[in-house]
């Protein structure tokens, strides 16, 4: 299925067409196209994509979107970058779908995810969303480009480590609905207080439509400064969590060591569901993405039916089972990203679960990224949340992990290692039978890497 034209390309981006061709999909990572994309060249600071013309074309790009010169069916702009702006804004301006902008410290992926899974319950083949973690100032254009033009729903994740960031971002995806999951201190090397960080988040409301809604965390310290941004940027303000006066609320709670059951009053009315993931961030998560369904003109029964099946999110809480020693272990496999609160909330499913026979509670835990001058203390203050999850080992990985290695001292057994490749050699000569291990941390840590190694069995470097 078309879903752009070299004609409907250059006129978005004011470019020349060289040659007709029809696209079937949008990306700017050579080793990412598929037969019929457009390929977009983007000249980073890293390298230029111009260099990659040869394999896109190769891997059965239909086009190019190009600002050098470029043989076969392209089209060429000034400056790619710009184009890819352009690209976006065109298919969210042709397109009648409802956008929902998602951001917050924590959750913002899941959210995401679990949005598009419950919105597809009840708009079959008509959701569209971010790929990845696609929420920066090239993914989101992107993420817009690839909207089709028959969407009826567009869920976009839109992230910032600096103020302004979002402000821009919500400007090109002029969301009907703007959520932030929940504040806490990530970014912190960028940003003086965690009020910062809200004021930074509150930025999305800017892009809101009048009388759109803003959907914000009750429980969350910052709640009140998220209330009167959204306020004053004309938003309708919708609030969600467990606290008295929430518009969303949670009723009831049971927690399990992996999964949840809700009863949720949503406005007027009440629904009682199961939450496939575990953990209470996950009921958080939960309540946002009903009152975006409810925001939306959703079902929520069908939605709490989606959120039933949400148990295989890849780095962001999915279980597997490995080999280990004459049996299995169980990974939590939380290895995407973390900041401070997330961890905390990991290490809580990790208490959660009772290992089978003699099992242990295993932590693999990467670094924590810009934090700054509070770097030490944050890590540090992760020691009381291992031990009270009774953690038998924790491996720690990278420079930053040495203030919770000393915190810990020995009343755990630590290991701590260089990178993620000792990570894996020592989770390899550790991991017996039964146990369950909780691998987390920043993404730039590579964690992912000894879960994928784990699970296909390979053996240490």
């Amino acid at each position: 299925m078309s879903l752009w034209t070299s004609t409907a390309i250059a006129a978005a981006c004011e470019g020349v067409a060289q040659g007709e061709f029809s696209a079937s999909g949008v990306t700017f990572d050579s080793r990412e196209v598929e037969p019929g994309d457009l390929f977009i060249a983007l000249k980073g600071e890293a390298t230029d994509g111009h260099r990659f013309v040869a394999m896109a074309r190769a891997r059965g790009a239909a086009g190019l979107l190009v600002s050098d010169a470029a043989e076969g069916p392209a089209v060429r702009v000034a400056d790619t970058m710009a184009a890819l702006n352009a690209l976006g804004s065109a298919a969210r301006d042709r397109s009648a779908a409802l956008r929902i902008g998602v951001t917050g410290s924590v959750g913002k992926t899941g959210v995401k995810e679990a949005l598009k899974a419950a919105l597809g319950r009840f708009a079959p083949d008509a959701v569209h969303a971010s790929v990845k973690s696609y929420n920066n100032h090239t993914g989101v254009p992107l993420s817009l480009a690839r909207m089709p033009a028959a969407a009826r729903f567009g869920v976009f994740e839109m992230g910032m480590n600096h103020a302004g960031e979002l402000a821009a971002l919500t400007q090109l995806v002029r969301p009907h609905i703007a959520i932030v999951t929940w504040v806490a201190s990530a970014h912190r090397e960028f940003f003086a207080t965690e009020a910062d960080i809200a004021r930074a988040k509150a930025e999305i409301f800017g892009g809101l439509p009048a009388g759109g809604t803003a959907i914000i965390p009750h429980d969350n310290v910052h709640a009140p400064l998220l209330a009167a941004a959204a306020a004053a940027a004309g938003a309708r303000v919708v609030r969600f969590g467990e606290g008295a006066g929430a518009d969303v609320q949670a009723e009831r709670v049971a927690l399990h060591p992996d999964c949840s059951c809700v009863t949720a009053r949503i406005g007027d009315e009440r629904l009682t569901f199961k939450i496939g993931m575990a953990g209470r961030h996950w009921v958080n998560n939960a309540l946002a993405v009903l009152a975006g369904v409810q925001a939306a003109g959703g079902d929520l029964a069908l939605a709490g039916l989606a959120l039933a099946e949400l148990n295989g999110l890849p780095g962001r809480g999915r279980r597997l089972r490995v080999a280990a020693g004459d049996g299995q272990a169980i990974v939590i496999d939380e290895a995407y990203n973390a900041n401070p609160a997330s961890m905390a909330a990991s290490l809580a499913v990790l208490r959660d679960v009772a290992p089978a026979g003699h099992g242990r509670r295993l932590a693999l835990l990467g670094g924590m990224k810009e934090l700054g001058a509070l770097s030490a203390e944050f890590h540090a203050g992760l020691a009381p949340h291992l031990l009270k999850a009774k953690v038998a080992l924790a491996v720690l990985v990278g420079p930053e992990m040495a203030p919770l290695a000393a915190a810990l001292g020995r009343r755990i057994d630590v290991r701590h290692v260089a990178d993620a490749d000792a990570a894996l050699a020592e989770i390899r000569r550790s991991l017996a039978r039964d146990d369950v291990l909780l691998a987390k941390g920043s993404n730039s840590i590579g964690l992912g890497r000894v879960v994928a190694a784990l699970a296909a069995g390979e053996s240490a470097p």
